[in-house]
């Protein structure tokens, strides 16, 4: 009998991430979203659903990238980890990849340039380029020059004229 409860064991640590994966990120977040929809408070639904965004994300991850995973044997673990951190409202893991990560992507897109390198042909052409142009102008001529530049270019608006522009640097 003694072998039996051994082997059982053995099993169970052996495959802890194909049992413990569901329950953490299925189970208890199941368990926790129905309790939060039937709580007066907002703020665990708030966890909750961002939570269940960021599982979305780890599944579409996951689906995209499954012949690689494959490959990365640490993967079950590490998603195991994360999965921890996210559902344990003691990290509030969800709640901080959200508000750091997810929330500026949608909702304030031009706050996040992780891709973006501007080339140099096109050094006007984002908000950003326009400041960082800006910033250099008043840092090679001064604060004053640039006053004048912008009250000139007020000027040549309201006159139609362009001759602002037309200056060879």
């Amino acid at each position: 009998m003694g072998s039996g409860a051994g082997s059982f064991i053995k099993v169970v640590l052996k495959n802890f991430d194909v049992l413990a994966g569901p329950v953490l990120s299925l189970v208890y977040p199941l368990y926790a979203s129905v309790r939060a929809i039937e709580s007066r408070s907002p703020v665990d639904d708030q966890q909750w659903l961002t939570y269940w965004v960021l599982y979305s994300m780890i599944t579409l991850f996951e689906l995209t990238f499954a012949r690689v995973l494959e490959w990365i044997p640490i993967w079950p673990y590490a998603k195991l980890a994360l999965t921890c951190w996210l559902v344990i409202p003691y990290f509030s893991g969800a709640a901080y990849v959200y508000e750091h990560y997810v929330r500026p992507f949608f909702v304030n897109p031009q706050n996040i340039n992780v891709w973006y390198v501007p080339s140099k042909k096109d050094s006007l052409g984002k908000p950003d380029d326009i400041l960082a142009a800006a910033e250099n102008y008043i840092q090679e001529h001064g604060t004053k020059e640039f006053e004048n530049m912008i009250t000139k270019a007020g000027k040549s608006r309201k006159n139609g004229s362009h001759a602002m522009y037309d200056r060879n640097y």
